[in-house]
């Protein structure tokens, strides 16, 4: 970047400050180290991408150095106990940075410690802090905002007698600041100084140009996409980019400038939407406040009633209790007083001694009638003593236990209505979405509401859509493609609602799904293929023809594919569609190919089956080493014994580790007529597997092929039939 340029981008910034736009407290927050808290000092450029003061990378490499030391001295005494380690000083530093200097105990040989931005761990490398670059835009721009944030204290003249003059402007060249009476002076019309580079007053001197850490006698001129960082072209010739794709340093700069201040306009441009969802935070803050209050309140009333409640329970207890103790308390005293007239027995008896004297058998039989009941009940007394009542109070213990359980299960309101959970396995989107749930118990729900909504970060938060539903499934039509979508579900039972489900995210294909089916008549080959009655099913039956064209192998000869293409070709426009491979088959291979390499491939299909003539082939060969990079009119990836087979690319790894992927359930192809790209998806999780460039030129077909025993299933379009199906299923 020129300096004219930063100055204009510098002038930008404080205009911004000026109108309010960017707080200085926003900015000061980007220009501070994340280890020393501090603004940056010569910050370097670490492989994460983050900052880091030059002394604060050399003070982490030596902590942890002792920090490992210390380590091996404590397995060696494990009674020394463990001390924090103090900072190194900045002699010690300096010792290290100091030209000349030979590596001793003090050098940081650890290159790897965790990024304070970040906290991952970044490794340096074989030359360590010599192979990170120094942030000089950084740099730069904590200089400016130092000067802008002490804007009182002057630069002075660095040439000027004592007293010194305000410096005016700054020689880059000459790494001094002058006044202009010394400006010209030292830099005199006509002469070689006088085209220095010179800027407002700073004590912030860069070099002009950016030299290479790894080749420090080489200019950087170039930017490898891979790493991420500038590189010089010995980098690139036999260094460790040798093999990653570069750019030009005008391009990648053009590139990122373009993109940072898109993504600027785009951030002051919705600063009043930023606004709106702070105010709407706040308001939400504020009900969040006053409900949890209300909620404080409300739960506090429901414990007063169960206290109001247990209170009347304690209080009818208690004097049931008391009842029954006053009643038995009665019968223990009336039983004690007649056993307190047994002690009277002896005056009873010498009065009944008495009566036996009477001689006059009349009187005798008049008073004897009663004193014999009176003798006879103390005598039944004496034979059988029986308490007149209870002492225990077994019949009145509370049983507490259920309660007890219900008090400790006690939480917070439920509607009676559980929650309904979605089905991830049965859910999928394709031409429409099918969204399917479960509920633990069926009958307790009336209907549901299906909620759905577009997640799309580019715009204000979309509300949910709803749809009333009486099963639990439903297809969704109408949805756009390529977006990311939220789904939930809550249930009604009358007119109490269920919290609302865990949201499942859905992605939509790329583009609108293109319906077709197996063409039956262009160079099926009814003798090894099986199509069914439907035409969206085929398999590849290995039987007794195989086995006979197997011989020709013995000289020299491939065993042959059998292709089978769509009924429906594709002339412009963007197309998806989906098909699942049998998890037995052998050999599958997929994807789009011209009518007229088609017409190639069906007239000679023995030599268009050589592993050396198709690119996409699977085979490491030559020839697609040789046309990798061209386009040509058509691509088909392998796909078998339930892996997925990624051709070569410029771009990617091609180790064969990263080649071989687990087949997906479902593979979708992506077809870009306009633009002359196919693209083949993971249908699980709507992920991009590979891309290319494709001729289309002329009519381009869904194209399939197939060796050995094998199934192609094509993905069925969701409808409100499909969705009955199921069910039936």
């Amino acid at each position: 970047m020129s300096e004219s340029g930063e100055v204009s981008e510098f002038g930008y910034i404080m205009e911004l400050l000026a109108r309010g736009k960017v707080t200085i407290k926003n900015i000061e927050r980007e220009l501070i180290c994340p280890a020393c808290k501090e603004l940056f000092t010569h910050p370097l450029i670490l492989p994460c991408q983050h900052s880091i003061c030059h002394k604060c990378v050399k003070e982490l490499l030596l902590m942890l150095d002792d920090s490992f030391n210390d380590v091996g001295s404590d397995n060696s005494n494990q009674s020394s106990p463990r001390l924090r380690l103090p900072s190194p000083s900045v002699d010690k530093i300096d010792r290290i940075s100091r030209p000349g200097w030979k590596r001793n105990s003090l050098t940081p040989r650890t290159t790897t410690f965790p990024c304070p931005g970040c906290e991952h761990d970044v490794d340096l490398g074989e030359r360590g802090i010599n192979g990170l670059f120094r942030n000089f835009t950084l740099e730069t721009i904590v200089e400016r905002y130092r000067q802008a944030a002490r804007a009182a204290t002057a630069i002075m003249c660095d040439l000027c007698k004592p007293p010194p003059q305000e410096s005016t402007k700054s020689c880059m060249d000459c790494s001094a600041s002058y006044c202009n009476e010394c400006f010209k002076i030292y830099h005199p019309w006509g002469t070689v100084k006088a085209q220095h580079e010179y800027v407002g007053p700073t004590t912030n001197f860069r070099p002009k140009i950016l030299m290479c850490p790894e080749h420090e006698t080489e200019r950087i001129n170039m930017y490898c996409e891979l790493c991420r960082r500038p590189v010089c072209h010995l980098c690139k010739l036999g260094g460790n980019h040798s093999n990653h794709r570069v750019t030009t340093m005008s391009s990648a700069y053009k590139t990122l400038k373009e993109k940072l201040s898109k993504d600027i306009d785009y951030l002051i441009g919705k600063e009043s939407q930023v606004k709106s969802q702070i105010s709407e935070l706040n308001l939400l803050m504020k009900e969040t406040e006053c409900n949890g209050e209300r909620a404080k309140e409300d739960a506090i009333i429901h414990f007063e009633k169960l206290f109001e409640i247990l209170e009347d329970r304690k209080s009818s207890v208690l004097k049931a209790i008391d009842a029954s103790k006053k009643l038995r308390l009665d019968k223990f005293q009336t039983q004690m007083e007649e056993y307190q007239g047994l002690l009277e027995n002896n005056g009873l008896v010498g009065y009944a001694q008495e009566v036996l004297k009477e001689t006059d058998q009349s009187c005798f039989v008049q008073t004897a009638k009663q004193l014999h009941v009176r003798i006879q009940k103390a005598t039944e007394s004496l034979k059988s003593f029986r308490p007149a009542a209870q002492t225990s109070f077994e019949d009145y213990v509370v049983n507490t236990s259920k309660q007890t359980e219900l008090l400790g299960e006690l939480s917070f309101f439920s509607s009676g209505v559980d929650v309904p959970e979605i089905n991830e396995e049965q859910s999928k989107v394709y031409n429409n979405a099918l969204i399917n749930w479960h509920h633990p118990e069926k009958d307790k729900a009336d209907s549901y509401v299906l909620e759905y909504r577009k997640i799309n970060r580019d715009e204000e938060m979309l509300s949910w859509n709803e749809i009333e539903v009486s099963g639990t499934s439903k297809v969704i039509s109408d949805l756009e493609s390529n977006c990311n979508y939220a789904f939930r579900v809550r249930a009604y039972k009358g007119s109490i609602c269920s919290p609302c489900s865990r949201e499942l995210i859905l992605h939509t294909p790329p583009a609108p799904v293109f319906s077709f089916l197996f063409d039956e008549k262009c160079g099926y080959n009814n003798e090894h293929l099986l199509l069914n009655l439907k035409r969206d099913r085929v398999e590849s039956r290995a039987g007794f023809n195989l086995l006979l064209a197997a011989e020709r192998i013995q000289v020299g000869y491939y065993t042959s594919l059998d292709y089978i293409i769509g009924d429906v070709g594709i002339t412009k426009g963007k197309h998806f569609w989906a098909f699942r491979v049998e998890p037995y088959s052998y050999l599958v291979k997929a994807g789009v190919a011209s009518s007229d390499k088609l017409q190639e491939w069906l007239r000679s299909p023995r030599d268009a089956v050589s592993p050396r003539y198709e690119q996409d082939s699977g085979h490491d060969s030559g020839s697609e080493d040789a046309c990798v990079d061209s386009s040509q009119p058509f691509t088909l990836v392998t796909i078998g014994m339930k892996k997925v087979f990624i051709p070569k690319s410029p771009t990617s790894s091609n180790e064969p580790e990263n080649r071989v992927l687990p087949m997906p359930t479902s593979i979708g192809v992506f077809l870009d007529y306009d633009k002359g790209k196919v693209a083949f998806y993971d249908m699980d999780h709507m992920k991009c597997l590979y891309e290319r460039q494709v001729d289309c030129s002329h009519t381009m077909y869904p194209a399939f092929a197939l060796m050995g025993s094998g199934g192609i299933q094509l993905e069925e379009s969701i409808t409100a039939k499909y969705l009955e199906y199921q069910e039936n299923m």
